[in-house]
């Protein structure tokens, strides 16, 4: 946590956070942070869960587990943002690719930080492919969490 301290202490405010959630408890983890990076009562936290739809259906293509495991993740992120005082606006999407998906919720709530959680599997791409398009696409700040 001295990481949180000193950047609370060179100024770095953030306003808008945006925290993507995956279907593990670890995502619930990027919550909190954004909540411990988040000024008391001014901050804004959206959590997003984007529900990856395959090629062969169509973006409205009824996917029942995924969007019940959206609102459990997300129920579980707005307990955690109540718990620490802060606001929280809870996002489901649908999308063909996550990174874009992340990148264009950030734009749309004019985020200053994006809290992404680098990938477990092994992969060509240093963090793993959504987090690197995160990465290069972000138009503000993105902290990466470690898993």
């Amino acid at each position: 946590m001295r990481a949180l301290r000193t950047s609370r202490a060179n100024g770095v405010t953030y306003r808008r956070i945006v925290v993507p959630l995956g279907d593990d408890d670890e995502s619930e983890l990027g919550v909190a942070l954004a909540a411990e990076l988040a000024p008391e009562g001014g901050a804004a936290i959206t959590a997003v869960v984007v529900i990856d739809v395959p090629p062969e259906l169509p973006l409205d293509a009824h996917m029942h587990d995924e969007e019940a495991m959206a609102r459990r993740a997300l129920e579980k992120a707005n307990a955690i943002a109540a718990s620490r005082g802060v606001r929280l606006r809870s996002r489901i999407v649908r999308a063909r690719a996550r990174g874009e998906a992340i990148v264009a919720e950030a734009e749309a709530a004019d985020a200053d930080l994006i809290v992404v959680r680098a990938s477990r599997r092994p992969s060509t791409a240093l963090f793993g492919r959504t987090v690197d398009y995160v990465l290069r696409h972000a138009g503000c700040r993105v902290l990466v969490m470690r898993p």
